[in-house]
């Protein structure tokens, strides 16, 4: 059978060729409805986007949050130890701290014990901005408990705990 012929005979299994028009939530998802990958995805893509929205008017993205966070928290850690512990490729935590060293927000020291390291601090600039994004962090998080209740969301954290 041609390819040709393989779509037309599909066609006609699936209708008379004609496209079905059906709201997305109406589409069935068969195996994916059990698996855990899927279901973890989906929320993260709502967590991604509520976050964005939430800390929208700072243009803060959620790996550049965590970044800073880390930061904040050790400040002196090299870069390679902000993308071991962040689980980020060294290639794009250059880029990343690229951009927030153009916003003011990290500052880059030459390790004074390794030469080719750089500890990474936050600038005054960048203490304050953090300070208020993790009020509109907090914020977020509100958002996520109102969405699914705020047992499970402590129940979530529990079960990710390892993972972090």
């Amino acid at each position: 059978m041609t390819a040709t012929a393989a779509r037309t005979s599909a066609r006609k299994r699936a209708g008379n060729g004609a496209a079905r028009s059906i709201d997305a939530d109406e589409i069935g998802l068969d195996a994916l409805v059990g698996h855990a990958g899927y279901a973890v995805r989906r929320f993260q893509i709502w967590i991604f986007q509520d976050f964005v929205k939430t800390l929208g008017n700072v243009d803060i993205r959620p790996t550049q949050y965590s970044v800073l966070t880390v930061i904040g928290a050790n400040p002196g850690l090299s870069q390679m130890a902000v993308a071991k512990r962040l689980g980020i490729e060294r290639a794009r935590l250059v880029h990343l701290l690229d951009s927030l060293e153009q916003r003011k927000l990290v500052r880059r020291v030459k390790s004074k014990t390794d030469r080719r390291s750089h500890a990474l601090h936050l600038t005054p600039q960048g203490e304050t901005a953090l300070a208020k994004f993790k009020r509109l962090a907090a914020e977020h998080e509100r958002h996520v408990e109102e969405k699914i209740g705020k047992e499970n969301r402590e129940r979530l954290l529990r079960i990710l705990a390892d993972f972090t």
